[in-house]
Order: C-alpha cells, then sequence, then structure tokens
C-alpha cells in the first residue's frame, strides 16, 4: 500500500512472493528538496528485511519512508523493517535503515518525524543552490582493460566536465569487453549508479562512450536524472566558446545533426509517420512539428555554411594569385597554438588554460626577416575520437588546412602523455587526408621542462623546442619555417 500523509491508501498493489510493481507516480511535490509524500508498507513473505529493490524504490521515488512487514507461518504480522532517506552530506547511502522491531510496537511519531526531516534536506538543498546551482555530475566509462590510454583518457574526460563548469562529484569506470547495447554499463550497474548520484546529490550523469537514442532513452527512464554522453559535453563547450556568427553556425549545425536522430519519440505512438490504427487525422503530431522545424533550420544553416565555405576559397584563391603562402597551426587541444599565433604576430587572439579556448579560425600575417611574407591561420584544437557530427560541420574551417604549404604541429611538452596525443593528432591529420602536407613539430612549453629534455625531443622528430610565451625562444622556429619558404621560391 502506498499511503498519504494524511493517512489516506491512495495505491494498492498486488505483487507476487518475490516482488511488487509500483505504478508510475506523478510527483505532485517537484521542490528539489521535498519528499513524494507517500509511505510504502508491504509484505515479506519469507521473514526477510528490506531488499535492495525496496532500497532502490525509497531513494528513485523519493518516498517518506519504506517499511517492509513480515510474516509468520500462521499469517500474522511480524518484524516491520523500516528506512528513510537522509540528507546527503557526509552519507555514503541516501537512506538510513532502521532496527526492526514488531510491528505492534511501532511508534515513531511520523509527522513530525517526516516534517523535521524534510526540512533539514530542503535546507541543504538550498545550500546547493546557492552555490550557484552548476551542474554535479557522475562521469561513467566503459573499458576493456584499464591500460595507460585508459587512464588518460579518463583524465580527459574529467577535464573536459571541467572546462565545461560541471563539478564532478564521482567517476565510475567499469571493466567489460564491449558497452552493454541497451544499458552501456548493464542495467544492474545503472541502478547502483543512481543510487550513489542520489547519495551524492548529483543531477546529470555522463557517458564518455557515444549514446545511441535508444540508450540514451533506456538510461533515462530507469535513472530519472539528466544523461548526456561525451559527444554532447564537447558540443556544450564549443556552444560557450563560439564567438563569431561563424562559429555559433557551425555549432548551432552540429547540435541539431546530432540532436535530429534523438527527435523520434520516446512512445512510438507520437508518431505519426508510422501510419496504423491511432496514427491517423488531419494536422501534425508535435514531434512531427518539431523535426520538420529541425530539418529546415538545418538546411538554412547549411546554405550558411555553404556561403561561408565559398567566401574562404576565394580568400584562398586570392592568397595564390598573389602567391601568399600559408602556414596552419594546428595540434591537440589546449597545447598553446593561439599563444604562438600571438607571439609570433604580435597579435591579441583570446587564450586561456582549457580545451577549446580558441573555437573561431584566425588568420594574421607574417613577414620573415628576408622579406618572405605569409600567412598563419590559427585551427580548433583537435581531441581524440573528434564527433563525426563536430567535423562535418567544422569541414569550412578545416578546409583552412587543404592549401596549407606548412602545418606546425604545437604539442605540450610538459605533458607526461605527448606522445598519446601525438598519435591522435597523427589519426585525424590521416582522417583528414592531410598525411601529405609537410609538418614541422613544435615542442612548447620549453620554460616548463629541463632544457636537456626539449632538446633530445626536437633532436628526435625533428622539431623545435619553444616557449610560446618568449619571443627570444622563438628564432630558431622563424628559421626553419623561413628556410622552408626559401627552399619553395621559384628560380630567378
Amino acid at each position: 500500500m502506498l499511503i498519504s500523509r494524511a493517512g489516506t491508501i491512495e495505491y494498492v498493489v498486488a505483487g507476487t512472493a518475490t516482488g511488487i510493481a509500483i505504478p508510475k507516480l506523478s510527483r505532485r511535490r517537484i521542490h528539489p528538496g521535498r519528499l513524494q509524500g507517500f509511505r510504502l508498507v508491504h509484505t515479506h513473505l519469507a521473514g526477510e528485511g528490506l531488499s535492495p529493490e525496496d532500497l532502490t524504490d525509497l531513494a528513485k521515488l523519493r518516498l517518506d519512508m519504506v517499511y517492509a512487514i513480515t510474516v509468520t507461518e500462521g499469517g500474522e504480522p511480524d518484524l516491520a523493517w523500516g528506512a528513510h532517506l537522509v540528507p546527503s552530506e557526509g552519507s555514503l547511502k541516501p537512506w538510513n535503515i532502521l532496527k526492526p522491531v514488531p510491528t505492534y510496537r511501532l511508534d515513531i511519531p511520523f509527522q513530525s518525524f517526516i516534517s523535521e526531516l524534510e526540512n533539514e534536506i530542503t535546507r541543504e538543498q538550498t545550500v546547493l543552490q546557492a552555490g550557484g546551482g552548476e551542474d554535479r555530475a557522475i562521469l561513467v566509462a566503459v573499458t576493456p582493460a584499464l591500460s595507460e590510454n585508459a587512464k588518460i583518457e579518463i583524465a580527459e574526460f574529467k577535464s573536459l566536465a571541467a572546462s565545461a563548469g560541471i563539478t564532478v562529484m564521482d567517476t565510475v569506470v567499469q571493466k567489460r569487453p564491449k558497452p552493454d547495447p541497451k544499458y552501456v554499463v548493464g542495467k544492474g550497474k545503472v541502478v547502483d549508479i543512481c543510487i550513489q548520484a542520489l547519495a551524492l546529490d548529483a543531477n546529470l550523469l555522463i557517458f564518455d562512450h557515444e549514446l545511441s537514442p535508444s540508450q540514451a532513452r533506456s538510461i533515462s527512464d530507469l535513472v530519472d536524472l539528466r544523461v548526456i554522453d561525451r559527444t554532447q559535453l564537447i558540443l556544450d563547450i564549443f556552444a560557450r566558446r563560439a564567438r563569431t556568427k561563424e562559429g555559433k553556425i557551425q555549432v548551432e549545425l552540429a547540435q541539431l545533426r546530432y540532436n535530429m536522430p534523438r527527435l523520434v519519440g520516446k512512445n512510438p505512438s507520437l508518431s505519426r509517420l508510422a501510419g496504423g490504427i491511432g496514427t491517423r487525422g488531419p494536422g501534425e503530431s508535435k514531434l512531427e512539428i518539431d523535426r520538420r522545424r529541425a530539418k529546415d533550420r538545418m538546411a538554412r544553416l547549411e546554405r550558411e555554411t555553404a556561403g561561408i565555405r565559398k567566401k574562404r576559397k576565394l580568400t584562398r584563391i586570392m592568397r595564390s594569385r598573389h602567391h601568399v603562402p600559408v602556414i596552419s597551426i594546428i595540434g591537440y587541444t589546449n597545447t598553446g597554438k593561439s599563444t604562438l599565433l600571438n607571439t609570433l604576430t604580435k597579435s591579441r587572439v583570446l587564450t586561456a588554460d582549457m580545451p577549446f579556448a580558441t573555437l573561431d579560425p584566425s588568420s594574421k600575417r607574417l613577414r620573415f626577416p628576408r622579406d618572405i611574407e605569409v600567412i598563419v591561420t590559427d585551427t580548433v584544437g583537435f581531441i581524440r575520437d573528434l564527433p563525426g557530427d563536430l567535423r562535418a560541420a567544422f569541414m569550412a574551417t578545416l578546409e583552412e588546412l587543404e592549401d596549407a604549404q606548412l602545418l606546425l604541429e604545437v604539442i605540450d611538452m610538459a605533458d607526461p602523455h605527448l606522445e598519446y596525443r601525438m598519435q591522435a593528432v597523427d589519426e585525424i591529420i590521416n582522417q583528414l587526408n592531410l598525411q601529405d602536407t609537410p609538418r614541422l613539430k613544435v615542442f612548447n612549453k620549453a620554460d616548463r621542462c629541463e632544457e636537456e629534455f626539449g632538446r633530445s625531443l626536437a633532436l628526435r622528430y625533428g622539431g623545435v623546442a619553444v616557449s610560446a610565451l618568449d619571443r627570444s625562444t622563438l628564432t630558431p622556429l622563424i628559421e626553419r619555417m623561413q628556410a622552408f619558404f626559401e627552399d619553395k621560391q621559384p628560380a630567378t
């Protein structure tokens, strides 16, 4: 039975000896600190205490209390096993399990007890919201083995979340050969993570695995929390960083391309496209209206993107007519590409110590000491497993790389995982079919490393060690670039 605070029986549920199925409750008390207003009282026929399912229902449904009444062989009520939620701060579990007592000896002053408990939870929620109301997330990753590369990827995942202004409450890593087709980490693990989220007051789950529309729906229905994946996280960061009209167009287009398959309704009966009984009739469903508007918006943005590409193509044609060479600065995100551009060209492109601080490309002129003038372009940083929707939306930007005569690959030499980042950049360069374009490796942040270490790195890879913050260290780089273009100069 589900009993209201007024003592009225709102629901009667008939179950089996192994469990009961609680109906979907419409949440009447929506304030985050409030409980549902129902207590669940049910029987356990084998004399057992509260089951994990009982506690999960208590936490997920935010019930006032849950009681399991055991039954004697003669059918009489025996012990009462109870539990209630608690304020989460300092608690490993979001509930408190009460000592079992005979049913006839239950003497909790329920009204005053539940009122005081709810006030405590409300006060805690008010403090959390006053602290900024930021997203508090649990990160979830699946990996076949906890290898060194897997650890690097998990650390990068945390960095992305922090860059998006998210407070990471915990990180859950599950080792399994491949993700579960429905719940990624399996249904039981998702329930465990949900309980953990309730204990930590987390309001968001972020998966390092790209979720299919069906996976996202299955997990959301099970945990009743917001669920996003790594692609959505990167899209959110891009949306925060976009400053120019071009950047905003490209980000919105990427978001629409990602979300379009997810506009297929949570319930197939919402769609009229499939036909059949119950779907015929005049007008459009809200789902079809949303899909049509999204398609119209995508078509408009794609036309604008085509215009951007045309404009950039004309600019590149003008450069080639005037024989102005192009150098493109590439590299993993947050390696100091924009800082290098600023120091080389004495410009003021926005820089910040965070992933994807630069989203909008910049082009600046640079004149070498021997009167050779070039255009230096800064591009969006690379990242492992670059989402296809992002790559497609930013082709107008990445096309700048196709006409570059030289690529400056900026590498953070202070990064303990620089070889892993270099490998990821190589893979992206191959995906963009730029492997034949000459590349010069620039090992940045020499001021944070031993001088001998920088020299050995530069010697091993045929590159140059610099500090993008110190122009005096750029002389070898400028000489290498100048020598490259002198060799390209037509003979007179």
